[in-house]
């Protein structure tokens, strides 16, 4: 995996105290007085380190530990951020129950299994303890020529769907929904998870839902090129505003770009093209499909998802009857089955490719050197929102926090994964 490129254009965050490596072994108590074991680390960043872990016992910690556990300083402050949402929200009973509830088969919500502070050498530290994930969806994107098939989008909807009416229904919004951050299960590879609560938003905390109001200083939160209307106003984030976001990644994962696409450099031209297309459904899809190929599950859902109002509750399903229909129009059905080709681990076999070179300031690295990633949910290093910056054409998430970098890593620069999320990946 590459070195990270900086984004230009933006404040660097405060420093932060570095990383301090933990040896595999190392033991910490949880609130609970749960106590877990450290394996390797297996991610590394300015903000904390990523290891894999499983619950103490007499045994090392084995390559297929079930659990990760993300540690930084405990005056870092990011993680704490994300920990608000896992404990208000991911905790396995009430994701159980909602499931049960829901006659849902799972629930795309990485569960929280424990969290508190490990003292040593007379420094604090943080750590949460998440489920371990396998590869994310951008990668396997790029991997498959920046497009899905249409029945893998429509499936990937409905899964996302039952993610954001969880969430919602805890009071939170997640506001940056993307390829990078949606995460195939570690065993199950037909599952997927939506990760990164670090910039989750509580939009309506205690029933009462925040108010519309348009902040300057806000402007363009999220990844620019999929964030909301209201977000590019610097409202705060909303159910409808994640619905939104949905609805841009589905079409751009059916087309493989997004009409804004050719100029990331000026956010309020983006702002305005999303207002344009939006106002008018049909030329958005005809912009972005052919007559034949146009779907119009993806439009009805635009449609009424850019009907509802700033505080309103979803449809939500009577969206997801929108891609069942979908479904059925193109002779299949709702199995459950991603049709890209993985194996149980989360990566794709390897397939002869022709190598395509990517110019740097230092020399060339080709967009197949990638190695194996680091995959797991909650790894991304949460920071107070800031404008995106917009992505090259070749990488497809711009940086607006830090991340945790994979261990022994390729020094080359990489279309795939320049900017994706650090994830925990065998």
């Amino acid at each position: 995996m590459p070195n990270i490129k900086k984004s230009t254009g933006k404040r660097g965050p405060r420093k932060r105290k570095l990383a301090e490596e933990f040896p595999p072994g190392e033991v910490f108590t949880d609130l609970l007085k749960k106590k877990w074991k450290l394996g390797p680390v297996i991610g590394k960043g300015g903000f904390g380190c990523l290891y894999l872990a499983d619950v103490n016992s007499s045994e090392s910690v084995t390559s297929d530990a079930p659990y990760v556990i993300k540690v930084e300083p405990s005056d870092n402050g990011p993680l704490f951020t994300e920990l608000s949402f896992y404990m208000r929200a991911a905790k396995p009973e009430p994701i159980k129950k909602w499931i049960s509830s829901h006659k849902l088969k799972y629930l795309g919500v990485p569960k929280y299994w424990g969290s508190g502070l490990h003292q040593k050498n007379g420094k604090s530290y943080r750590f949460m303890v998440m489920d371990r994930l396998g590869k994310d969806l951008q990668k396997i994107f790029e991997e498959q020529g920046k497009q899905f098939s249409r029945k893998t989008v429509l499936q990937l909807g409905l899964r996302i769907l039952n993610v954001l009416e969880y969430i919602h229904e805890h009071e939170y919004v997640h506001g940056d929904i993307k390829a990078s951050n949606l995460l195939l299960g570690h065993e199950i590879p037909n599952q997927v998870y939506l990760v990164d609560y670090g910039l989750a938003f509580r939009y309506s905390p205690e029933g009462n839902h925040k108010d519309y109001k348009e902040n300057p200083k806000r402007c363009h939160d999220g990844t620019l090129e999929f964030t909301s209307i209201d977000a590019h106003k610097g409202v705060a984030p909303s159910r409808r505003g994640d619905l939104e976001i949905l609805g841009y990644c589905m079409i751009c994962w059916l087309s493989g770009s997004l009409p804004w696409e050719d100029n990331l450099q000026n956010p309020d031209y983006v702002k305005l093209s999303k207002i344009r297309y939006t106002d008018n459904i049909s030329e958005f899809m005809l912009k972005c499909f052919t007559k034949e190929d146009k779907p119009d599950e993806i439009a009805r859902y635009m449609e009424k998802v850019m009907a509802l109002s700033y505080t309103e509750k979803p449809p939500y399903q009577e969206l997801r009857e929108i891609f069942l229909q979908g479904l059925q129009n193109i002779g299949h059905k709702d199995d459950g089955i991603l049709d890209f080709e993985v194996s149980l681990n989360g990566d794709i076999p390897a397939k002869p490719k022709t190598k395509r070179k990517l110019v740097a300031a230092s020399g060339t690295a080709t967009a197949d050197e990638d190695n194996a990633e680091i995959a797991v949910d909650g790894v991304k290093n949460a920071k107070k929102r800031k404008p995106a910056s917009p992505r090259s054409a070749d990488s497809p998430q711009p940086i607006h926090h830090s991340r945790l970098q994979p261990e022994a890593t390729s020094n080359s620069s990489s279309s795939s994964s320049s900017n994706s999320s650090s994830h925990l990946q065998q």
